[in-house]
């Protein structure tokens, strides 16, 4: 497993799962605070989603539990995610939302957990890293299997 940074405070980690994409899904975080090896972790599931809605929720859900500003390493397995919040976000903030497809504005995918990250990753320091999904990384195929575990109770309560 990558080292977390030196001065992070917190590490989160997250997945999300779909079956079929769209179809029931589910996400899941570990918040583990290295110091005091502290850990927390959730998921949940909807039954009509998909695969990047699962990831961004997971964030999403994550740092919903952070208190006050924190320094956060973000490792998860969604390039969609991290991209996102590196790269697209800012200029999709000054584009009022709106991406270009094929030379013409159209509304931001997602837009209402985008909108959510944005605001909660506005008080915190976030640093991404990426890993490889189904390759071994503990904490990844941990998150992976609460969140296949929460859609699948979800289906089985319907």
């Amino acid at each position: 497993m990558p080292k977390p940074a030196a001065d992070s405070e917190v590490v989160l980690f997250t997945d999300g799962a779909c079956s079929g994409n769209p179809g029931p899904g589910g996400w899941a975080y570990i918040l583990r605070h290295p110091v005091s090896g502290r850990e927390t972790s959730e998921s949940g599931a909807e039954p009509d989603t998909t695969n990047n809605r699962m990831e961004l929720t997971a964030v999403v859900e994550g740092l919903r539990q952070l208190k006050r500003p924190t320094v956060v390493e973000l490792v998860t397995d969604s390039v969609y995610v991290g991209t996102g919040l590196s790269e697209w976000m800012p200029k999709w903030k000054r584009q009022g939302w709106q991406r270009r497809e094929k030379g013409r504005f159209v509304p931001v995918k997602n837009e209402d957990l985008w909108r959510e990250l944005d605001r909660l990753a506005a008080a915190h320091t976030i640093r991404f890293t990426h890993v490889a999904g189904h390759s071994g990384h503990a904490e990844n195929e941990a998150c992976d299997r609460m969140a296949v575990e929460a859609y699948k109770q979800l289906q089985l309560r319907r």
